[in-house]
Parts: structure tokens; C-alpha cells; sequence
């Protein structure tokens, strides 16, 4: 007597999942392993900046500050003795704390430290975009170097990035900064963020093709000739933009100019938040309004998700899958260590990796929430009030 229809029935169904199972594990394969290569060309091919040689310059060396009294000292201290510079300006964006106060404190023992403080935003713009713009129109630099206020420059910096602007013959410049971390969410979290871009941006070819879309910036440390600047409308370009720095990198590109992001982890250190809660606030004001249209947020995220956390869980799958489910899980593993020798990363921290990736995923939801909610997003005082992404993103209000 033959089979009964139902366990035929039953057997083609085991037979659908276990072939999806496999197509799903083998597609996981095929994406980690070009983060793999993108990660592992990025190490080999983007050398680090060392510190410049001692030059002549005209730099203006710009700093936006909303309630930086914890960072602004060391950060001036750390500008001081750079060569190039024509004078230190300092924009206090409506601080609350004792932010002037300290600048003015350098600026008695230093004339090119100035303190301006931003006029009331106007509708439309963003506060950092409305404190850079100030700072650019009061500057006298042929050089405009834009800086965190939580950055520490290292010796011979600014010379550093003013070579890579003559080497590549560009007139924008921005040093990836390398990454202070001190507590142990941060050695866990932050590593992600150069995960996130460097498994995406072939950074060795941005060197050679200068098209739009492989501009990239960061907003720690960016200089940009004055004239150029100028003639392409500046920050006004990007007032409304949450993700600013990568945007005027793109209409740099755009408007026949050369960009350049350069590894500056040997000359610029940021540490860029000091703990989980901040990490989360911090990357979650930029996370989904940094994408263009939904489209492009759900296929990072569905990419994410699939290439760099799956296999991790695709491990405890059927037995056939179980063997490519390792690879990718390995080539993910492989990944985070090569960044880690890169970056200067604790290996450990790669270990973490599917906590980490999974916190990432729901940081994009928790973002993609809050704006198309229409509640915001809070970043030291102020709600930022980013329209969904496909429409144009908006400014600020106080909060």
C-alpha cells in the first residue's frame, strides 16, 4: 500500500521549509562574505593619516557648542599648539551651562579664541547647521576647519588633514576620528558605528571615482577651503539635514569638487558619548532620518538583519543549513576582528556582536517611531522634529 496523500502532502511541505531554510542561509553567506571583502579592502587599501609636517597655513578653526562645558577646556587646550591656525572661534549655541564662560576664560589667555554666541534659529534650519553657518560668515581663514567640541586634535593635526587636502588635490576634507571608550557599553556599542559604514563604503574607491554617491564625511572633523564653501551656499545647503556632514560631502561631489574622507584616527580621538542611554539618543536622532525614502531604510535594515544577525540564529536550523549558517556567522565574527585591529577596537567586543547587531535593529525601529509619530527625537534639550524620510527633513524646536 502506498503512501497516504497526507504524509505526501507532508513530505513536499519539509521538503518547501528546508529549501527555503538553505536559500535563506546560502543569501546570508553571499552578503556577509561582501561586507567581508568591503571591511577587509577598507583595512588594507585606507591608511591612516600620521601627524602633518610643520607648515604654514590660514586656518579658522571652528567650533560649534550647545552645553559642552564638560568637553569645550580640553578641546581648546588640544588646538592650541597646532600649527596653521589663524584664530579659534567658538559659536555658543544657547547653552545652558557654563559653556561661554570657559571659553572666555582661553580667549583671556589666547586672542584668537573668540566666543560668538548664534543668534535665535531661524525656521528651517538645524541648530549645529545655524551655529556652522555663523561661525563660517564671522571666520577669516582661507580655511575653514569645522570640529566637534568633544574632539581632541593630536599633535600636528591640522597640518595632517591640510597635507591630504594638497595630496588629493581637494578642497574638502573630512578625518574619520578614532574612537575613545571608556565605559563598557560604550566598547560594546560604539564599534558599531564603523560596522555599520565600512561594511557598506569602499573607502579606497572614493579615491578614484568622485561621483555623489561615495561621499563621505564626518562631522567631528571637517575642512573645507573657504572659496569653495562659498560658492556652493555651505551649510545653507544642508540647514535642514540631520546627517549633514555625509549630505555636504554628496553636494560637494555634485557641484564638480573634490571630497575626501581620510582614516584621521592617528591625529583626531572623539569620544562621542559616555554612556548607553546617550549612545541611544545620540544615534537615534540621525538613524532613519539619515535615509532618503523608506525604501532604502527597510532594505538596510532587512539587510542587517539578514546578512549580519540571522546566521547567528540560522545556526539552530536544520541540520543541511547548519553548516553555511557558521560560515556566515564566522565571515560576521571575521569581519568585526579585522575592524578591531583597524580601529584599535577591543577584539573582545566582537564576540558581542549579535547583542550589538540586535540592539541596532531596534534602534532603527525606536527611531523610525518616534518621527513618523511626529513626537521627535531628544538631543540635549532641543526636540528635533524629523519629517518622515522621503519628504524633506526638518529643522528644530526647544524643548
Amino acid at each position: 500500500m502506498g503512501p497516504s496523500t497526507g504524509s505526501l502532502r507532508g513530505s513536499a511541505m519539509n521538503g518547501w521549509v528546508l529549501s527555503g531554510w538553505m536559500v535563506l542561509t546560502w543569501l546570508a553567506v553571499a552578503l556577509a562574505t561582501l561586507a567581508w571583502i568591503c571591511a577587509l579592502a577598507n583595512a588594507l587599501g585606507w591608511r591612516p593619516l600620521s601627524p602633518g609636517r610643520m607648515r604654514s597655513g590660514n586656518v579658522s578653526v571652528l567650533i560649534p557648542a550647545r552645553n559642552e562645558a564638560a568637553n569645550i577646556g580640553a578641546c581648546l587646550a588640544s588646538i592650541r599648539g597646532q600649527d596653521c591656525v589663524r584664530e579659534i572661534l567658538v559659536c555658543d549655541d544657547h547653552s545652558t551651562d557654563s559653556t561661554a564662560e570657559i571659553v572666555q576664560s582661553f580667549a583671556r589667555e589666547d586672542p584668537r579664541i573668540r566666543v560668538l554666541h548664534a543668534p535665535e534659529i531661524p525656521p528651517g534650519w538645524g541648530g549645529k547647521t545655524w551655529a556652522c553657518a555663523t561661525l563660517a560668515r564671522r571666520a577669516q581663514g582661507d580655511w575653514l576647519l569645522f570640529i566637534d567640541a568633544d574632539v581632541r586634535l593630536q599633535p600636528g593635526a591640522v597640518s595632517a588633514v591640510l597635507d591630504a587636502a594638497e595630496r588629493y588635490d581637494a578642497s574638502f576634507v573630512s578625518a574619520w576620528p578614532g574612537l575613545d571608550m571608556v565605559t563598557l557599553a560604550e566598547q560594546c556599542a560604539m564599534p558599531m558605528l564603523n560596522f555599520v559604514v565600512f561594511t557598506l563604503f569602499p573607502a579606497p574607491i572614493s579615491f578614484r571615482r568622485w561621483n555623489p554617491s561615495l561621499g563621505l564625511a564626518h562631522g567631528a572633523c571637517i575642512l573645507a577651503r573657504r572659496d569653495v564653501y562659498d560658492a556652493i551656499g555651505g551649510h545653507q545647503r544642508v540647514r535642514e539635514e540631520m546627517f549633514e556632514d555625509t549630505m555636504l560631502a554628496r553636494i560637494w561631489r555634485a557641484s564638480g569638487h573634490r571630497s575626501v574622507c581620510v582614516d584621521g584616527q592617528r591625529v583626531v580621538r572623539v569620544r562621542m558619548y559616555d554612556s548607553l542611554g546617550a549612545i541611544w539618543r545620540g544615534f537615534g536622532r540621525v538613524f532613519y532620518p539619515a535615509f532618503r525614502t523608506e525604501e532604502s531604510f527597510w532594505l538596510f535594515w532587512i539587510f542587517h538583519a539578514l546578512a549580519f544577525l540571522a546566521p547567528f540564529g540560522l545556526c539552530w536550523g536544520p541540520t543541511p543549513a547548519r553548516g553555511p549558517a557558521l560560515l556566515a556567522a564566522g565571515l560576521v565574527w571575521a569581519t568585526r576582528v579585522v575592524q578591531a585591529v583597524q580601529f584599535r577596537f577591543p577584539v573582545w567586543s566582537a564576540l558581542l556582536h549579535p547583542f550589538a547587531e540586535a540592539a541596532l535593529l531596534a534602534l532603527g525601529l525606536w527611531s523610525r517611531a518616534a518621527v513618523r509619530s511626529g513626537r521627535g527625537l531628544t538631543w540635549k534639550g532641543r526636540v528635533y522634529v524629523a519629517r518622515p524620510v522621503g519628504e524633506q527633513v526638518g529643522g528644530d524646536r526647544a524643548g
